[in-house]
């Protein structure tokens, strides 16, 4: 469980924390399953919005906190958008504790890069490093009479990452898929982005001397819809996102598919137990409209007069104000999925089996 001692509950700030952890926790029990042993692998992606960037004053600590509270109710995470600064991402790191571990990174260069960093948080106790760690660079691809180079393919490096738990064995592969400009939902940069990604994670999972034929896509994809183009290219792949995923929005609003988790699965020991969800931290912190006047003096002038200096109406201070707190939080949701990780059953009536 993360720590609370630098917690100081005599200030207003730390009170509110100590009140907000507790809430936080109630809601995480109701809609996220507990943590197993043996049994039960509790996968989640998050795009943390600009973490580490410091836009907006950065996080409070309370923000750092209530970040590794629900980081900690999974067992591996995927995070997208950890940037240059690591301050953040060691901060939540901090608060987890020591045997939680991380693997990242160089940040991706460049405009396009943006500064950005692919990272995995994961509990030592249960989840072991596999030794595959890479950012993903694919060879030289044809479309139409074009030759797509390496430095044009992907403007953030995928980064793949084995990992063991259990009795399975995987491979994961966190993206962050450019936006694209074009094309309404399906721009065309965007699907041939992720056409690109799917394609060559299906030959990784069809080869045998992969390091595991198991194969999961997971991170922001920027996908809005299960019935666009740009999702058709996981599927066309030979990927599956699980119905149990599917039904659930990741953007805060709740009304985009942009987070997808999607599997390839070749050994049969990484089967989800139908259950899953996004968790929607803005139930119990930073909530609209409740919350906005704890938050006046942390959110400055900025939220007084707009960037020309003009006092803001009450909408444009609430408009503020939700932009603000996606800066705290993030403007997606962790999703996540349960996998069984425990086939001694199955194990045991083969060998029944072979007598």
């Amino acid at each position: 469980m993360p720590f609370y001692r630098d917690i100081d509950t005599a200030t207003e700030a730390g009170k509110r924390t100590a009140e907000r952890l507790l809430r936080l926790r109630r809601e995480l029990d109701a809609q996220v399953p507990a943590r197993t042993l043996e049994e039960t692998l509790l996968l989640a992606t998050w795009n943390i919005r600009e973490f580490g960037a410091g836009k907006y004053g950065g996080r409070l600590p309370e923000s750092i906190h209530y970040i590794a509270e629900v980081v900690s109710r999974f067992d591996l995470v995927a995070v997208q958008e950890v940037r240059r600064n690591l301050d953040a991402l060691n901060r939540v790191r901090s608060v987890l504790g020591p045997y939680w571990k991380c693997v990242f990174t160089d940040t991706a260069e460049g405009s396009r890069g943006n500064n950005e960093r692919m990272a995995f948080l994961f509990d030592s106790r249960k989840v072991r490093f596999g030794g595959l760690a890479g950012e993903l660079v694919i060879p030289p691809l044809q479309d139409g009479r074009r030759t797509v180079g390496a430095a044009d393919q992907f403007w953030r490096t995928p980064f793949v990452v084995g990992f063991k738990c259990g009795w399975s064995s995987f491979s994961l592969c966190t993206a962050h898929i450019l936006w694209g400009s074009g094309g309404g939902d399906n721009p065309p940069d965007r699907v041939a982005e992720i056409k690109h990604l799917a394609q060559f994670m299906r030959t990784r999972a069809l080869d045998p001397d992969s390091w595991s034929q198991n194969i999961v896509l997971l991170g922001d994809f920027n996908i809005c819809d299960d019935d666009d183009e740009t999702f058709k290219q996981l599927t066309d792949a030979g990927f599956t996102v699980p119905p149990e995923v599917r039904q659930h929005p990741s953007n805060a609003p709740k009304s985009k598919h942009y987070d997808q988790i999607a599997f390839f699965e070749n050994d049969k020991r990484l089967e989800t137990t139908g259950k899953a969800g996004a968790f929607d931290f803005f139930q119990t912190v930073f909530r609209d409209p409740d919350d906005e006047a704890l938050y006046v003096p942390d959110m400055g002038q900025g939220y007084e007069t707009d960037s020309n200096d003009n006092p803001r109406d009450a909408q444009s201070k609430n408009g503020y104000w939700k932009k603000w707190r996606t800066f705290q939080m993030s403007d997606h949701l962790p999703l996540w999925v349960e996998l069984r990780v425990d086939y001694s059953n199955e194990y045991l009536q083969r060998k029944l089996a072979e007598d």
